[in-house]
Formats: structure tokens, C-alpha cells, sequence
């Protein structure tokens, strides 16, 4: 009986946890990621991607 009731209580301390978590409000919010101050890769304006200098 004590076997059961261990299993029972910790399910049920589980299941309240992700009933608490699956309900809130911020869960799926997010900020917007701020943009690079200098672009670098692919949007990077020809020549001026790092390692490369004007000659």
C-alpha cells in the first residue's frame, strides 16, 4: 500500500507541475532578436566580410 501511494503521490505532484506549466500565459512568447550592428555571411556587402580588406 505504501508502494502505491508513493507512485500516486509523485504522478500527481508531476501532473500538477505540467498543468502549471502547459497554462502559462508567457510560454510561448518570445522577443525578437536584435539585429547585428555589422552584417557578416551572406549579407554581407562584397569585400567587407572579416579577414578581407580593401587593397
Amino acid at each position: 500500500m505504501i508502494d502505491n501511494f508513493s507512485i500516486a503521490l509523485t504522478h500527481g505532484l508531476l501532473l500538477i507541475a505540467v498543468w502549471r506549466l502547459i497554462h502559462r500565459p508567457d510560454l510561448d512568447l518570445e522577443d525578437p532578436p536584435e539585429p547585428d550592428a555589422e552584417p557578416e555571411g551572406f549579407h554581407a556587402p562584397s569585400g567587407q566580410q572579416r579577414g578581407q580588406r580593401d587593397a
